[in-house]
């Protein structure tokens, strides 16, 4: 798969991971593993371009006696997510074109 593509598509995933209520990184992974298995290093760089583009925002509280970092979703990241849904009819239609599944539309 196109890196590019892959890497869209996991900002997304894990746009969506947190999408309802905050969370943090182990439960992220948690979350994600039954669609996608997500190595910790690949979350949180994805989390730290996530921060950077304003998708989500970022809180320290303690739990357990440690800090833990806690992750919300942004109007931005909503948005994000909104245009992902927009964008992947326009795949699917490229998709079946590709594969000819699209015969209704010559």
């Amino acid at each position: 798969m196109d890196i590019q593509l892959k890497r869209g598509l996991l900002d997304v995933c894990v746009l969506a991971a947190i999408k309802d209520s905050d969370s943090y990184g182990y439960k992220i992974i948690k979350d994600m593993k039954p669609y996608i298995a997500l190595s910790e290093s690949t979350l949180y760089t994805i989390l730290k371009r996530l921060e950077l583009a304003q998708m989500l925002t970022v809180r320290t509280a303690e739990h357990g006696g440690r800090l833990r970092k806690y992750y919300r979703i942004t109007d931005r990241g909503l948005q994000r997510i909104a245009d992902f849904q927009n964008e992947w009819n326009e795949m699917l239609s490229i998709y079946r074109f590709v594969t000819k599944e699209d015969a209704g539309n010559e």
